[in-house]
């Protein structure tokens, strides 16, 4: 059984996986934060931009990151019936063989059209 990426501590095919395949859609705003994170470590450009709000979506997306772990310090909003959300994370990483470090970053998305969006985020 092998863990899913996201740091839930439940089996990829049942936590992420679906999500990435389409078989089902993020719940929550955090539930879509993650299953971008574990899009990020499979390297899934085309899951990343579909789940990117069309108003700050980039034509392509950088995946050279080598994503190690995940932590979701706080979300606020971001359930059912809330039209936004926000999700404060921490995303450890390496590039190459040598540089390891943390990405700290709050979130922002938005529920539209049944299915919640990444727009945009604050790194710090």
């Amino acid at each position: 059984m092998m863990l899913c990426p996201c740091g839930s501590e439940r089996p990829f095919g049942e936590c992420c996986r679906p999500i990435l395949r389409g078989e089902a859609r993020a719940e929550t705003a955090e539930q879509l934060m993650r299953s971008r994170y574990t899009a990020n470590v499979r390297r899934d450009e085309g899951y990343l931009l579909a789940t990117w709000h069309r108003s700050t979506r980039p034509a392509r997306v950088d995946l050279m990151t080598e994503w190690r772990g995940l932590e979701v310090l706080s979300t606020e909003r971001g359930r059912k019936g809330d039209p936004n959300g926000t999700v404060t994370f921490v995303a450890h990483y390496a590039t190459g063989t040598v540089a390891i470090g943390t990405m700290r970053e709050t979130s922002r998305f938005v529920f539209e059209d049944g299915m919640w969006l990444y727009v945009d985020g604050d790194v710090a």
